[in-house]
């Protein structure tokens, strides 16, 4: 077509369609979910694809996407606000500072971050532990950067790396990887990563930018909470954790027993994310509901809450997945896979590459990961032996670099920590980007061994 091979035409076409995206999202203020949309039909029209396989093969790519994300992530989200609204997150956070010490406080709210951030999209996490970064700051004497970048470090880290958060169970779905595993890789690159982005970094950085916390927030944070009605700290760390330690038992099941084993079918079955996301639920709708003194009609209310905003996230992530097999269906995968192995570009690496690319284009680090997934999926089928849990990761750690304006969580952070955009730029966007970067080297390393 127009004098040009197909693999080039498709290749132009593709690169068209990203880059309207890119255009719709960014300059035309086009929410994501419609800009996905839109790219998705124009890829199936203008690459040959027939007319009435268009919508169809979209359809698809939508609903198997979702099959797998919205179950998931409807059960996690209703988990996290009873979490949030039980205390449960104040209880981890304070029980850590209270054995980090003041002088390690810092440590501490990495480790709050991580463990809270597991189950709780970014923004919920933020806004749910950014008191306590006020909190701290003040009753410690230690600057308002040193203790929130940790934080912000931890948080980024799980949104980007660890399941159930959208991003990473979107990439698992596409690349068709093992969940367990992913989540094992993921806390293995994970907590040496959130170090360094996090404590490490902070610690420097508060040198030159300490920050100065804002009066007025402060007046409205630094309020005290009844400690006596907060779920203890084991009883949340239980609570949060047994879905996370139900689908690693599946994953060492996966390795160590035979699949005919009755015990091997049991825990393939208590280890699959839907169930142990329910059992988790079912144990918080008690430990973080009844058991606190909520009636039945209260903890109804915050599960149907929960769901509200989640609502966005799930269409978007659909959405993704419809673009996603538009680059199948139109041939557009088999081509980049094919150039990958021609030109011998390490897979982790092209995955990070165009999910960072993507990242900086539009700000978004869901529609970067579903869409850096999508163009590198083909090059599963065709490199043998590489690593599907791996690619999840390296997607994911291309989706959070260089956050800077056209990014809602730089201007999250700029308000909440009460910075110019040149000091945001210079803890935020540099956190973010170190995150990325030592994400990508340990998942290079980690190649070396799995």
């Amino acid at each position: 077509m127009f004098g040009l091979s197909t693999q080039t035409y498709l290749l132009i076409d593709a690169a068209v369609a990203i880059v309207g995206l890119v255009i719709l999202i960014t300059n035309f203020k086009f929410h994501p979910f419609v800009a996905l949309i839109i790219a998705s039909l124009f890829l199936g029209l203008t690459s040959g694809m027939a007319v009435g396989e268009v919508v169809g093969d979209f359809e698809t790519g939508f609903g198997g996407v979702l099959g797998f994300v919205g179950i998931v992530l409807g059960l996690g989200t209703m988990l996290g606000k009873l979490m949030a609204e039980s205390g449960g997150a104040d209880q981890i956070a304070q029980t850590l500072i209270r054995a980090f010490g003041r002088e390690r406080v810092h440590w501490a709210m990495v480790v709050a971050a991580f463990l809270v951030g597991i189950p709780l999209f970014f923004e919920i996490g933020f806004v749910l532990l950014i008191p306590l970064v006020y909190i701290v700051a003040r009753r410690s004497g230690v600057s308002i950067v040193k203790v929130g970048i940790p934080l912000l470090a931890g948080l980024s880290t799980v949104h980007g790396l660890v399941p159930p958060h959208p991003g990473p169970l979107a990439a698992i779905g596409i690349f068709d990887a093992d969940i367990g595993k992913t989540i094992f890789y993921g806390l293995i690159v994970g907590i040496p990563t959130a170090i360094i982005a996090g404590p490490i970094f902070g610690s420097f950085i508060s040198r030159y930018v300490p920050g100065e916390a804002s009066p007025d927030l402060e007046a409205q944070f630094v309020r005290d909470i009844d400690p006596e009605n907060l779920p203890s700290f084991s009883v949340t760390l239980v609570t949060v954790l047994l879905p996370v330690v139900l689908m690693l038992m599946k994953a060492l099941a996966d390795v160590a027993l035979p699949e005919t084993s009755l015990l091997y079918v049991w825990m393939d079955f208590i280890g699959n994310p839907v169930t142990a996301l329910l059992l988790a639920l079912l144990l918080g709708t008690y430990t973080f509901g009844y058991a606190r003194g909520f009636d039945h009609q209260k903890v109804l209310d915050l599960l149907a809450d929960s769901l509200l905003p989640v609502a966005s996230i799930l269409l978007i992530v659909g959405a993704g997945g419809g673009f996603k097999q538009m680059l199948i269906s139109s041939g557009v995968g088999d081509v980049i896979g094919n150039l990958a192995v021609q030109a011998q570009i390490n897979p982790i690496l092209l995955a990070w590459l165009v999910a960072a690319v993507v990242r900086v284009a539009t700000g978004s680090a869901t529609v970067a990961t579903i869409t850096g997934a999508g163009i590198v999926a083909p090059v599963v089928t065709l490199i043998p032996g590489v690593n599907r849990e791996l690619l999840v990761l390296a997607v994911g750690a291309g989706s959070v670099v260089l956050s800077h304006v056209n990014d809602a969580g730089f201007w999250l952070v700029k308000q909440y920590f009460n910075m110019s955009v040149g000091e945001t730029f210079k803890t935020w966007t540099a956190m973010e980007t170190i995150l990325s970067v030592t994400a990508l080297v340990f998942v290079m390393l980690l190649s070396l061994a799995v």
